[in-house]
């Protein structure tokens, strides 16, 4: 079984929370986790985060039991080009939510094993006991100019257009989705959250907090809550996962073949 809690805050600046996230069971077989940073001012952003996590659990809703890794990455991807469909045509024929999208980060999970599908710069990570592993790679001007050696980490943290992406959900017909498998052991951490935490909250902080001997409720409150003591700029959002060590061994067998 995974143990699974999230929490989302609006800040301590920003006057809406943009930010959606959803955890739930699918078939009793499957844990889906979402969190999507919307983008686009008032109305615009809550709207196309929310509508983006509504369009994937819909489509995730009836995804049927036993299926094997490869058909699980494929539901995952479909839904998030479905998603990518919708908030693409509300931007472009409604006046209000002109120019509006998401990012999106999405675990998908069996047991111990699963598929992270993402957009956008907000984040998954794996935090065991010897480190802090980041899953996903942001798709921004800033991870690109990184990538490429024309800037420093520490340029890239005070960087005046660090929030520029370059790929996000909604804001183009076509969009490329990127997936990646995990596998979760017992004793490590599945951590889904957006850039109000990861730019607030240091990776050490992280580390600490996501594997103190807590209860998983209250570890995603301490996270929010060193965003929010460190200035809280923007939306605040954390979705963990962890194993439930007390779970029969069949539970965690993970995906079929």
């Amino acid at each position: 079984m995974i143990r699974a809690a999230q929490l989302s805050d609006k800040g301590r600046v920003r006057q809406v929370n943009e930010d959606s996230v959803w955890i739930g069971s699918i078939q009793e077989e499957y844990i889906l986790g979402i969190v999507a940073d919307g983008m686009g001012g008032h109305r615009a952003g809550d709207t196309a985060s929310e509508l983006a996590v509504q369009t994937v659990v819909s489509d995730l809703q009836g995804l049927e039991a036993g299926l094997s890794t490869e058909a699980c990455r494929a539901a995952l991807h479909d839904a998030i080009l479905h998603a990518n469909d919708i908030v693409f045509h509300m931007a472009k024929t409604n006046s209000d939510y002109y120019n509006m999208g998401t990012t999106i980060v999405a675990a998908l999970l069996r047991g111990n094993q699963g598929i992270i599908g993402h957009i956008g710069d907000s984040r998954a990570y794996l935090v065991g006991e010897d480190e802090l592993r980041l899953l996903t790679q942001d798709h921004s001007l800033v991870n690109e100019l990184l990538k490429t050696g024309q800037i420093s980490q520490e340029e890239a943290a005070a960087h005046p257009r660090r929030n520029v992406l370059t790929r996000a959900l909604g804001t183009d017909s076509e969009v490329s989705v990127e997936l990646d498998d995990i596998q979760l052991s017992s004793g490590e951490v599945l951590l889904l959250c957006s850039d109000g935490l990861t730019n607030m909250v240091t990776g050490d902080q992280i580390e600490t907090v996501a594997l103190a001997g807590i209860p998983l409720e209250d570890r995603a409150k301490h996270l929010v809550a060193l965003a929010l003591e460190a200035g809280g700029e923007d939306n605040i959002t954390v979705a963990l996962f962890e194993v439930n060590d007390s779970a029969p061994r069949s539970d965690t067998k993970g995906w079929t073949s």
